[in-house]
């Protein structure tokens, strides 16, 4: 006789598998296309894939990737080609980057589902509105413009005394209107925000130096891909100059950066994947929902902060979620 423990392990086992499984054909093989700046081994990456593992989707079983689509940045002279070249593959969906890589993959078709991923998908035109994105695309919005406006808070908190800071920020796609909140609140709080703009990775560190030259006490290192993919150029920049400095991911302060606030990387990535799944098992972009980053985390890294010969006031690191001694 199965005693009730047992029976109800079964019960919840036999129905949990066809909800892993619904909507997914047996026997058939999905083809996922990718165009991201990660590597495939990348821990956000893994992320990703085990997600998908945990969904029915197993790559080498019933799922096959495109080859080609890693380690494609945004600043990329080639992303019109190489957008064209995954489209011509025809895979049954595509994950995208930020905004310049899914503008053109836009450009290239208007069909195959695309789950981006940018600072805000409804200001880039990538969706009519949050809850009903239209077209053929939808994702994940990162709600950049009001965290980047919440990491300049937190900067003026590290550094209380300064009274001249620097945004770091992507010309290209960071729009004037947030720059001019972020200077607002800036004077709001009697300090000078500078705002200094990059287009491509070799003008991020003499930027910096600029920036730094002109007196700023603090650097608030805007959200947008080329910062977060070049994180290295911008941490050993900023410690040469011993300028505070707060940047996007949490796991740009646990690789050496001083501060970093927002959503984790790797969790951005895995809600991703379930979107994708959805796409798979035969929802529509146009009505899956965009969706945001609902967990954000603090991180204090106390060694950058002792290499660059700065104090963070105790107050901040008692509020933080992870302090690196």
């Amino acid at each position: 006789m199965i005693k009730r423990r047992q029976f109800m392990t079964l019960l919840v086992g036999a129905a949990a598998w066809p909800l892993a499984a619904r909507g997914q054909q047996p026997g058939r093989t999905y083809r996922l296309g990718f165009m991201v700046p990660l590597g495939p081994d990348a821990p956000s990456s893994v992320a990703f894939f085990d997600e998908m593992r945990l969904a029915g989707f197993i790559e080498g079983q019933n799922l096959t990737v495109v080859p080609g689509g890693f380690d494609i940045r945004d600043e990329d002279d080639q992303l019109a080609n190489r957008a064209a070249a995954l489209v011509k593959a025809a895979p049954d969906a595509i994950v995208s980057s930020a905004e310049l890589t899914t503008r053109a993959l836009r450009q290239a078709t208007r069909t195959i589902p695309l789950i981006g991923m940018t600072e805000d998908m409804v200001a880039a035109g990538f969706a009519q509105s949050l809850a009903r994105p239209g077209g053929n695309i939808t994702g994940i919005s990162l709600l950049s413009p009001e965290l980047d406006g919440k990491r300049q808070d937190l900067l003026l908190e590290a550094v209380p005394r300064a009274r001249r800071i620097a945004a770091l920020a992507d010309a290209r796609v960071t729009p004037t209107r947030h720059l001019q909140t972020l200077q607002e609140s800036a004077r709001a709080h009697s300090v000078e925000l500078s705002v200094f703009g990059v287009t491509k990775l070799e003008e991020i560190a003499p930027t910096i130096d600029n920036a730094k030259a002109t007196g700023a006490e603090g650097l608030n290192v805007l959200a947008t891909p080329l910062f977060g993919a070049h994180s290295r150029v911008v941490i050993d920049r900023v410690t040469a100059l011993r300028l505070p400095a707060i940047y996007q991911w949490p796991e740009i302060a646990e690789q050496g950066g001083l501060v970093g606030y927002g959503p984790r990387f790797t969790q951005v990535y895995r809600q991703r994947a379930r979107m994708v799944v959805k796409v798979l098992r035969g929802a529509k972009p146009a009505d899956i929902p965009v969706e945001q980053p609902t967990t954000f985390t603090l991180v204090i890294n106390l060694q950058a902060a002792r290499a660059i010969g700065h104090e963070v006031p105790a107050g901040l690191v008692l509020r933080a979620d992870e302090v690196i001694e």
